[in-house]
């Protein structure tokens, strides 16, 4: 790839000015160039919008032809900062949020087709208007794009049942780095006509190309569903009533998230008006969500499955919620972790994930690598059912974060070649962006990094879609 690159500068703005209508064209203002953590701030020469595939080409081809970085931008929520430049030439920013539509619906299929700006929460509205469910569900679902979820390969509570967003997706629309539109909308099940291309794109984080639409899987809405909470006190015991509830449940089973005491302190601490479901905060405590088909009862299922647990010694304590608003209650302490965490200020956070007999391992020595470094609280939490673990470090209460980021290169190495020695991922749903480059090139397969290289060379030998993002830029 070439390294030679140009910036975003007045000739080429009238170039696109040419191209695209006055409406395409955004103010740079800070929105764009920042990330969620604070951490990087971006840049950007021209921003622009484009309404359509056509016009999204234009500008890609136009980049080509003088060698400008292009930084494909969705909802912004990504969390290792794909979605912003800090360094290199001034890129053209280019944003998705004027392609919004949903193109086509067919429920008979269980197919939705939608452009890539559409806010994941619409088309989850789209598919409950026509009956049917799109099962991607993640914090950011209000503000997050389907073309950054399919970007980054994003994953969220339902990935037990329904699998990740690549698992969701059956064909992709997309502009290649020298402008030229992949026409890849399939609403096939089966299609082996050459190289899985729609692959490839999805989860490169915008390094080989813009995607502009896609059709996605629909399912059937479960007629009946069950949220309870059960207490358990080990890691341990929580993955053996995740396997006793397969035994009984199956694949009814849409989310099984574990949680740590630390985690409702911080609610505790934060956000007060979170109500907390038990008086005394238990050491660990399991949410499972069930949907079941029409006749089937979710209680009984749920008060069966905890009294088989309870009579094995795996369970202590668990509520069944009884109504909605219990229900959302329930969920109400889970998805508010994150923004308690994000109250107390980790020194560092982790997306990882390992083999599921392996986590056990993993919290215990995490605690003993994380004490020898310094006194630090830890969070643990996160999707158990697939094995995704947030391993977030805090200071002690009475410290801020800054006052300890000094540990923090060995906190996040210490975290992470444990991780590795486990058979694990040091990214297991947000991605690897720029803030985990490195950890690519330590961690990865050397033979596989080698062959993410070679295939970027071929799809876009100038280099310029989002680089510095999951591979250095050479």
């Amino acid at each position: 790839m070439s390294c030679k690159l140009n910036p975003a500068g007045p000739e080429f703005v009238a170039k696109l000015r040419t191209a695209l209508p006055r409406s395409a064209f955004r103010d740079v203002t800070p929105t764009y160039l920042e990330e969620p953590r604070g951490r990087w701030k971006g840049k950007a020469g021209v921003i622009v919008a484009p309404e359509s595939t056509e016009h999204v080409a234009a500008a890609v081809r136009l980049a080509a032809q003088d060698r400008v970085p292009v930084i494909p931008y969705g909802g912004g929520t990504g969390l290792v900062s794909g979605q912003i430049s800090p360094d290199g030439p001034d890129p053209m920013l280019l944003s998705l949020e004027r392609m919004r539509r949903v193109r086509g619906v067919y429920p008979e299929e269980n197919v939705i087709e939608v452009e890539a700006g559409a806010i994941l929460e619409d088309v989850q509205v789209a598919a409950t208007e026509v009956g049917r469910l799109f099962p991607l569900s993640i914090a950011a679902s209000g503000s997050a794009r389907i073309g950054g979820n399919l970007a980054t390969n994003a994953g969220g509570v339902n990935v037990l049942r329904y699998g990740n967003a690549r698992d969701l997706c059956l064909g992709i629309e997309a502009v290649m780095p020298d402008g030229k539109i992949l026409h890849g909308l399939r609403r096939l099940r089966k299609d082996n006509m050459g190289y899985d291309l729609k692959n490839l794109l999805i989860g490169s984080e915008g390094t080989l190309g813009v995607i502009t639409a896609a059709t996605l899987k629909l399912f059937s809405q479960p007629a009946e569903n069950g949220t309870a909470l059960m207490v358990v006190e080990t890691p341990d015991a929580a993955l053996s009533l995740l396997h006793l509830a397969r035994e009984r449940l199956g694949e009814t089973i849409s989310a099984f998230e574990l949680m740590h005491r630390t985690g409702l302190e911080f609610l505790a601490e934060t956000m007060p008006d979170v109500r907390q479901p038990f008086e005394t905060q238990p050491d660990w405590l399991v949410l499972i969500d069930i949907g079941l088909a029409r006749g089937a009862d979710p209680s009984d299922a749920l008060e069966a499955l905890f009294a088989d647990a309870f009579e094995n010694g795996l369970v202590g304590d668990g509520l069944i919620a009884q109504s909605l608003s219990q229900r959302e209650a329930f969920w109400n302490i889970r998805e508010n972790i994150p923004e308690a965490n994000r109250r107390i200020g980790s020194v560092n956070s982790h997306d990882i994930s390992v083999p599921l007999g392996a986590i056990s391992e993993f919290i215990a020595r995490g605690a003993e690598v994380i004490s020898e470094i310094g006194d630090f609280r830890i969070n643990c939490f996160g999707h158990l059912g697939d094995g995704n673990l947030h391993y977030n470090i805090f200071p002690p209460k009475g410290q801020t974060r800054e006052a300890l980021a000094d540990l923090r290169p060995a906190v996040k190495q210490g975290v992470h070649d444990l991780v590795h020695s486990l058979g694990g991922s040091v990214s297991a749903e947000h991605g690897v962006g720029r803030f985990k480059v490195g950890d690519l090139e330590t961690y990865g397969d050397p033979v596989a990094v080698g062959t993410m290289r070679a295939i970027k060379a071929a799809i876009d030998p100038a280099g310029i879609m989002n680089p510095g993002a999951v591979l250095h830029a050479t």
